[in-house]
């Protein structure tokens, strides 16, 4: 028999792989008995006070922050006790019962804490767990409170649900004490939301006074940046200039706010002025890029620097009626419909039309 022929196919002895379950999970359940035993405890964590014994091993294999902490050149690396700054003693003895049992115990009034623990100690379980968690738990009456949370730690997950439930019962959550204690930019990013869901915009109206009346001293300034928020283009006439005669949009006498609406993108923009520094106008509009035009005396408001500038007048169109802008270009008429211009915004330059046939 050919020596071939007594050989096995290789195949046959080719090697293998085996992974033991009961290890894994006999590993780190021994590794819980010698923490709850207090047995190879190499250094003591202090929080808010109170002593953890635990292992910088463990501690490392289940934490970068910790990892960091023990194998680098901090000098916590050398100390036998470790003060941590920053943390709750209960929270932190729930991540402890997570690093050496898998196990994390969650609750709607634990899961802020928890979640900021474990982005100062890089857990990503821990820290997905407790936004998945807060999702699942956004509701009407903790919608607010989650998303001022999650809005801190950008959150995104936590954030559209928050969004969502805001927008849906914006009516209920307008008028929880809750709504009051957001912050400007929140308060914007809920009422300019697309799906908020109000039978009127006075509705908007009336819980951005709230707003502004439960610290009206620190708020009111905000009143300007917030308006434009506000869908004007959805009030009655009356409910527009009841809103622009309030008392709040007209505290402070020696200020004008312009209100004016980009058509192209069905925004409004806000800008204030003090009377002094304009002299009358009548004639403005609004340019695709948002910047405002005051045709009569050609003040440019740019909207990105906050700041007003003197661009060229229409020196043989002295009384300018009215102004349209198309693109770049802003068309203007006299009163009389005798003369015509067109402005280069970004040549700044006049040129005259042809004057257009009087209708009087």
């Amino acid at each position: 028999m050919a020596a071939a022929d007594q050989e096995p196919h290789a195949s046959a002895v080719r090697p293998q792989s085996y992974q033991d379950e009961s290890y894994l999970h006999g590993f780190l359940g021994t590794v819980g008995d010698l923490q709850k035993a207090g047995v190879l405890q190499d250094v003591v964590l202090e929080v808010e006070g109170r002593r953890f014994p635990c292992h910088r091993l463990v501690l490392s294999a289940a934490s970068p922050y910790f990892r960091a902490m023990f194998t680098g050149d901090m000098a916590e690396s050398r100390q036998k006790t470790v003060v941590l700054q920053g943390l709750n003693a209960g929270v932190f003895g729930e991540i402890l019962s997570y690093i050496y049992s898998g196990i994390l115990h969650v609750s709607l009034d634990k899961v802020q804490p928890l979640y900021q623990a474990a982005d100062l100690l890089q857990l990503d379980y821990v820290r997905d767990t407790c936004s998945s968690y807060m999702t699942m738990n956004v509701e009407r009456s903790t919608c607010v409170d989650l998303y001022k949370f999650a809005n801190v730690f950008s959150i995104d997950i936590v954030l559209k649900a928050c969004l969502e439930c805001s927008s849906k019962y914006f009516v209920e959550v307008a008028s929880s004490e809750e709504f009051c204690s957001l912050s400007v930019n929140q308060l914007t990013e809920i009422i300019s939301h697309d799906e908020l869901d109000v039978k009127e915009e006075t509705t908007v109206w009336e819980a951005v006074v709230r707003w502004v009346q439960h610290s009206r001293e620190d708020r009111l300034t905000h009143l300007p940046s917030i308006l434009p928020y506000i869908r004007f283009n959805l009030l009655t006439p009356d409910n527009r200039e009841a809103i622009l005669e309030h008392p709040l949009v007209r505290k402070d006498p020696g200020s004008n706010e312009l209100l004016l609406m980009n058509p192209q993108e069905g925004k409004y923009i806000t800008c204030s002025y003090k009377i002094d520094d304009l002299p009358p106008f009548h004639a403005m509009t609004v340019t695709s890029d948002n910047n405002i035009y005051i045709l009569d005396a050609m003040y440019r408001y740019d909207t990105s620097q906050n700041r007003w500038c003197k661009r060229s007048p229409p020196t043989i169109l002295p009384n300018v009626k009215t102004a349209v802008a198309m693109g770049t270009e802003i068309f203007c008429t006299d009163y009389d419909f005798t003369q015509t211009m067109v402005y280069d915004t970004e040549a700044d330059r006049w040129q005259k039309l042809q004057a257009p046939q009087s209708p009087f």
